[in-house]
């Protein structure tokens, strides 16, 4: 794997990391924590085909700050601020993930004009009471791997400290991650993007795991008819909710064939 050239900006007077690898047409992505420890065949495959931008929200890995955000605008606000810091200009594509997808949805629903395509992956955001989603922060840590991806292995090598890192340090990092997520989710993840969704004028592309244990795939459907007809589905086989990690190639394709 090739390694990104990293820089940081500031949100709210904090550092912000930033990765960026490839030519063409940029893509902005607001990963989750987990796929932000360190660089992925996911990157890769994206970094082959566009320029790929990925931005740690506050208390993300890499990045401080998230300890002053405590109210849902104020994160709205500070992903805004991230993805303005680090070069998105109206009509780019923005990519969200699992904890940090709810907030790209966001960001594309309260600036609809800003957000030019709208690339979801298996977001957080909304909560139905007869098919709820899985409590992530109550996950039992000998169960989260198997939870959370269907190659267990391949996720805990995602998150393991690596070589010349103190492990202690590193985990520490890893809890903060999922407190920074916590702030804005906790418990069910549901910001009421619902009420939403409609201001969303992006056209979309929702990308779901088809084995997802922590939302349940049918969560695609909602995402795309809150959205409306300029959404469509991609159902990936073989993936849990961390997709990316799961099926990296057929994600990318995913993505590279929507964005064009």
């Amino acid at each position: 794997m090739n390694a990104p050239m990293e820089r940081t900006v500031e949100v709210n007077g904090r550092p912000c990391r930033v990765w960026e690898r490839g030519e063409g047409k940029p893509i902005f992505w607001l990963g989750s924590g987990p796929m932000l420890f360190r660089w992925s065949a996911f990157h890769d495959a994206l970094a082959e085909k566009a320029r790929l931008v990925a931005c740690s929200l506050p208390g993300y890995p890499g990045s401080e700050g998230h300890d002053i955000l405590d109210d849902h605008l104020s994160w709205c606000l500070a992903a805004r601020d991230l993805l303005e810091a680090a070069g998105f200009r109206p009509g780019d594509t923005l990519m969200g993930s699992s904890t940090a997808g709810a907030l790209a949805a966001d960001v594309a629903a309260l600036w609809p004009d800003w957000v030019g395509a709208l690339v979801l992956v298996a977001p957080f955001g909304l909560f139905e009471d007869s098919d709820p989603t899985r409590d992530m922060f109550a996950l039992h840590p000998r169960n989260a791997a198997s939870m959370i991806s269907e190659d267990p292995q391949g996720y805990a090598a995602q998150l393991a400290a690596p070589e010349g890192e103190q492990p202690v340090l590193w985990n520490i990092g890893v809890v903060r991650a999922n407190e920074a997520a916590a702030r804005f989710l906790w418990p069910l993840g549901n910001t009421r993007l619902n009420r939403r969704l409609g201001r969303v004028k992006a056209r979309t592309r929702v990308i779901w795991g088809a084995e997802d244990k922590i939302i349940p795939p049918s969560y695609a459907q909602r995402f795309a008819d809150g959205i409306g007809p300029s959404a469509s589905i991609d159902r990936i086989p073989g993936a849990g909710h961390l997709a990316e990690l799961d099926q990296p190639a057929a994600v990318a394709r995913s993505v590279l064939e929507f964005v064009g």
